[in-house]
């Protein structure tokens, strides 16, 4: 039986394990995605990044989340796959894109060991029915939701997955938590929702606090920056160049006159690791 081998990355405490299946042969499901990234009985992580699946022309990337469910985007994620491309010698280049779920990704190496990346995030979409959020089609700009029967004013759009942003004087782990443990599977969002509690620092700096889709509380998200961030400069709060602070870390966003959303973050590795006999088994069982 052939042992398991995974990569540890994390950009500001938000780490992933990147699962090449070019290098394993097994089959990843929700059970043996869950296992790996338990704290307590696997590896732990925030999720993993299964690829590069490649094709013909281009290649894709599956992003996890820890519950085993697929994201459809990841900032950190995808400046942390850019990093495992260059280290495992698939790319030489300075720009590289795949594709995931929420679509293509595009990815700029700022230095010569990628562990500094500019990676382009997309359009933010603020119209209901592209987030999706439920009821009849309406810009999600300073609307009221109730969670946990305490009525919120909040800000939601999709930047190819979905967020809700609340703007807050005060923010804290604690609060993110009591309102994510009801808006994350709030009837308002049929598939769910990253949640970050926003507090506005000065035109060019922002703090939140996330508790992400299938994760939970996070230190550091990518998107939930670029939402953030997106909500914001909407809210005539902040400036398009700004800098997102999170428990784990700095991230710098630029908003585009066009709209496009760029994220500026740091990469670091952790290790490289071969899952004992044992724990490898245990993943192949169905």
């Amino acid at each position: 039986m052939k042992q398991v081998v995974l990569e540890k990355y994390h950009c500001m405490g938000n780490d992933y394990l990147v699962f090449d299946p070019n290098k394993n042969d097994l089959e990843l499901n929700v059970e043996n995605i869950k296992k790996m990234c338990s704290r307590h009985f696997g590896i732990g992580a925030d999720g993993i990044l299964a690829g590069p699946y490649l094709g013909e022309n281009d290649f894709y990337v599956h992003i996890y989340n820890a519950d085993g469910s697929e994201a459809e985007k990841s900032g950190n994620g995808m400046g942390i796959f850019a990093k495992y491309l260059r280290d495992a010698g698939y790319v030489q280049k300075t720009t590289i894109s795949w594709k995931t779920l929420g679509g293509e990704e595009t990815v700029f190496y700022l230095n010569e060991d990628a562990t500094r990346v500019k990676i382009s995030m997309g359009h933010p979409t603020f119209w209901s029915d592209e987030i999706p959020v439920t009821g009849e089609r309406r810009e999600m700009v300073n609307q009221t939701m109730v969670f946990g029967k305490i009525p919120y004013v909040t800000t939601c759009l999709s930047m190819g997955n979905p967020h809700c942003v609340i703007w807050m004087n005060e923010i804290s782990k604690e609060m993110v938590c009591r309102i994510g443990e009801h808006s994350e599977t709030s009837e308002y969002f049929p598939e769910k929702v990253n949640t970050q509690i926003l507090n506005v620092l000065d035109r060019t700096n922002i703090q939140i606090e996330i508790y992400e889709r299938g994760v939970g509380y996070t230190l550091a998200s990518g998107s939930c920056a670029c939402a953030a961030a997106s909500a914001a400069y909407r809210l005539g709060l902040a400036d398009p160049h700004m800098y997102v602070h999170m428990p784990g870390g700095t991230l710098e966003v630029e908003i585009k006159e066009d709209g496009m959303v760029y994220m500026v973050g740091e990469v670091g590795y952790v290790g490289h690791i071969q899952l004992g006999n044992e724990l490898s088994e245990q993943l192949r069982i169905k």
